[in-house]
This record gives structure tokens, sequence and C-alpha cells, in this order.
């Protein structure tokens, strides 16, 4: 991020640090990467503590609220959907373990194939990040990514190879 932009948004005002994924998407090389990293505590949180009800409705409200999250924060840094932005690697990373049971192999797995998913962006991904615009568009193609993350890593379970 150039200074410019770095003038324009603050870690202190709760809407850009969580925009930013409590600062994981100000990481030099790979802020995807680590946003989604930052998410997996939350997920394993969230499985631990929460009933499935409660986890759906958590990652619903912070993918509906990550399209204003992000929005403002894009409109912000006056650049749209700058890479320091990783609030939808978050909710992309809940999506993708909707449902799974929690183990270290699980969350390794479900990272990797979000990020799979995330990076090559395969069609409809691909489409939606080139033409949805505004916090909707920094939202959807990891909406997307983390459901056919969700999908492949409950084929894997149901197909019992893991």
């Amino acid at each position: 991020m150039d200074k410019q932009i770095r003038q324009r948004v603050s870690m202190l005002n709760p809407v850009h640090f969580l925009a930013f994924g409590f600062g994981s998407g100000l990481a030099p090389k790979a802020p995807g990467t680590f946003g989604t990293i930052a998410a997996l505590p939350l997920v394993a949180a969230l499985a631990l503590y929460t009933s499935l009800p409660i986890y759906i409705a958590i990652t619903i409200i912070a993918s509906v609220v990550g399209i204003w999250i992000c929005g403002i924060t894009a409109n912000d840094m006056q650049v749209h959907d700058d890479s320091s932005i990783v609030w939808d690697e978050v909710a992309g990373m809940l999506i993708t373990m909707i449902a799974v049971p929690l183990s270290w192999q699980t969350l390794l797995l479900g990272f990797i194939l979000f990020r799979i998913f995330d990076i090559l962006k395969p069609w409809p991904i691909s489409y939606l990040d080139k033409n949805a615009h505004g916090g909707f568009g920094i939202m959807i193609d990891d909406v997307l990514a983390g459901i056919f993350a969700l999908g492949g890593i409950h084929l894997t379970l149901f197909m019992g190879w893991l």
C-alpha cells in the first residue's frame, strides 16, 4: 500500500481494522493468504464453542456486513479491491468450514482448497471478479471460492479420503 493510500486509512478505525483482517492484510507479501490464516482462529473458536446454526448465522452476518466493510474501506482508500482488504478471505474461510468436523487436517485442507479457488478463480468466480463492483464485487468472488472449497472438503469427507 503506497503512502498516500496509507494516510486515508487507520487501524484505529474498526471498519478498516476488520477490512484488513485484524491487520493481516497489511502483510507485504501474499496478504490474501495472511488474511486466510488470520481467519483460522476465528473458524476454530466458532466451531468449538458454538452450535452449527450459530456458526452459520455468524458466517452469513460476516459475509453480508463484509459488503459494507469492504465497500467503505475501498472508498476510503479510493482504490477498488486493494489487496490489503482481506475481510472477504475471512468470510470465505468461514464459509469453507461450515459443518466440517474440526481437526488440523480439515483446517489445512479447507485452507488449501479455499486458496486454490480464490487464486485460480474458475468460472463463474472469474466472471464475477471482473464484473461485480463495490463492496459486493470485493466479497462475491471469495464467497463463491468458499462455497467451492466447502463442496470440495465435504466431498473429500464423504468419500473417506480424510
